[in-house]
C-alpha cells in the first residue's frame, strides 16, 4: 500500500535510554502502507517478539486489504467502482474508519474531506502519479460534483450507501493513523503498556520509555531541503497520538508556481495559506492524522480555534511568510505546557 510523502518522514520519533534498569527493550521492524513501520515495547518480562511481529503483521495485511487505493482487490477499490446507489457491505474496521472520517469532516466543517480522490487523481498525486500539469480549470469543476462527504450514507448495520453512484473515497490521511492505533491495541492485549508504535511518521505512544521518562518524538524541520532526521522540535509524549502533515516533500512546480498535494475540497485546488507543517497531539493516532491534513486547509488561525475548542486536542503549526521565513503557532496546550509537551 502506498501513501502520499504528505506524512512520510514528516515525523521522527527518536529515544535516548539513560541509567540501569532490569527492563527488556525490544524492537520490532517491517514494512506496510509502502513505507516503513517501527515499534519500541518496553517490558520486564515479554520475550516473544516474533510472536508479537506475526499478530502485527497479520493485523496490517486486514487494514491494508480495506483501505489501500493502490490494490485493485481492497474495499475501498470496490468501493470506488462500484457505480450504483445500491447498499455495500463493508468490514467492521472501514465502517470504524468512515464514522471517524464523518466525525474529523464535521468538526472540520468539511476542511477534511474522504471524497476528494477523483481531485488527488486530476491532478496527478493518486496510485498512477501523474503530478506536472495543472488540471483545466472546467476539469476542476466538473470533478468537484463528485466531491463531498455527505454524498455517502453510513449505516451502522454495516454497508455504504453512494447518493451520487460517482463518488469515491481516499482514506490515505487517516488510515495510518488508524494502523498504528490498531497495532497499539495489538500490543495492549499483550499486557504491554509501555511501548511506541510509528508508522511512516505518525506516532503513539503508551507509557513511559526504558528510563521512566516520557516518550520523545521530533518533529521534522518543514523545508524541502531538510534531511530525513532532522528536528525541528522535540515533543514529550504519554499515552498520546501524533500526526504531522506537511506541504514541503510531495508537490510539483510549474511556470514558476508551487502545487502541494493537499488539496482543498471545495475549490478543488491545491492550498496555498502558507502553512506549510501541522503537528496535531490527540488520544488517538486516527484523529491526529486527519485534524493535521484538514487543519492545513483551513490555515492557521481557524486551525488554531478548532484545536482550542476540541477536548484533548493540541496543535503546533508553522507558517511560511512571504519572505520565507517560518513563524510557529501553537494551540493554548502547547503555550501553557512546554515543559512537559516541549522538551
Amino acid at each position: 500500500m502506498k501513501y502520499s510523502l504528505k506524512t512520510v518522514a514528516a515525523v521522527i520519533f527518536f529515544l535516548i535510554f539513560a541509567g540501569c534498569n532490569l527492563n527488556k527493550e525490544s524492537i520490532i521492524t517491517g514494512k506496510t502502507m509502502g513505507t516503513a513501520y517501527h515499534i519500541k515495547v518496553v517490558s520486564l518480562f515479554y520475550k516473544d517478539t516474533e510472536g508479537l511481529k506475526g499478530k502485527i503483521e497479520n493485523r496490517l495485511k486486514d487494514i491494508n486489504k480495506s483501505m489501500s487505493t493502490f490494490s485493485k482487490e481492497s474495499e475501498i477499490t470496490r468501493f470506488n467502482t462500484f457505480d450504483s446507489e445500491e447498499k455495500f457491505a463493508i468490514s467492521a474496521d472501514f465502517l470504524q474508519v468512515m464514522n471517524i472520517a464523518r466525525k474529523i469532516y464535521d468538526l472540520s466543517g468539511g476542511a477534511w474531506d474522504g471524497t476528494v480522490y477523483p481531485l488527488v487523481e486530476l491532478w496527478g498525486f493518486g496510485p498512477k502519479e501523474r503530478k506536472g500539469d495543472v488540471p483545466d480549470k472546467k476539469d476542476i469543476q466538473k470533478t468537484l460534483i463528485n466531491v463531498g462527504f455527505d454524498k455517502i450514507e453510513i449505516s451502522e448495520s454495516g454497508y455504504l450507501v453512494k447518493r451520487n453512484p460517482s463518488v469515491s473515497l481516499d482514506l490515505a490521511s487517516i488510515a495510518k493513523g488508524y494502523g498504528v492505533d490498531e497495532i497499539a491495541d495489538v500490543i495492549r492485549k499483550e499486557g504491554i503498556n509501555n511501548f511506541l508504535v510509528e508508522i511512516g511518521g505518525e506516532v503513539y505512544a503508551s507509557g513511559l520509555r526504558k528510563d521512566g521518562g516520557y516518550w520523545r518524538v521530533g518533529i521534522n524541520r518543514p523545508d524541502k531541503n531538510a534531511l530525513l532526521d532532522e528536528v525541528y522540535k522535540t515533543v514529550m509524549l504519554k499515552n498520546k497520538g501524533l500526526a504531522t502533515s506537511g506541504d514541503y516533500r510531495n508537490y510539483f512546480e510549474k511556470n514558476n508556481a508551487v502545487y502541494m498535494h493537499v488539496l482543498d475540497p471545495k475549490t478543488g485546488y491545491p492550498v496555498i495559506n502558507g502553512v506549510v507543517s501541522v503537528s496535531v497531539i490527540a488520544d488517538n493516532c486516527t484523529i491526529a492524522d486527519g485534524l493535521a491534513t484538514a487543519i492545513m486547509v483551513m490555515g492557521h488561525k481557524k486551525g488554531l480555534e478548532l484545536a482550542d475548542k476540541i477536548p484533548g486536542i493540541e496543535c503546533f503549526i508553522v507558517v511560511r511568510e512571504k519572505d520565507g521565513k517560518h513563524v510557529d503557532y501553537s494551540s493554548k496546550g502547547f503555550v501553557n505546557n512546554q515543559k512537559t509537551l516541549f522538551e
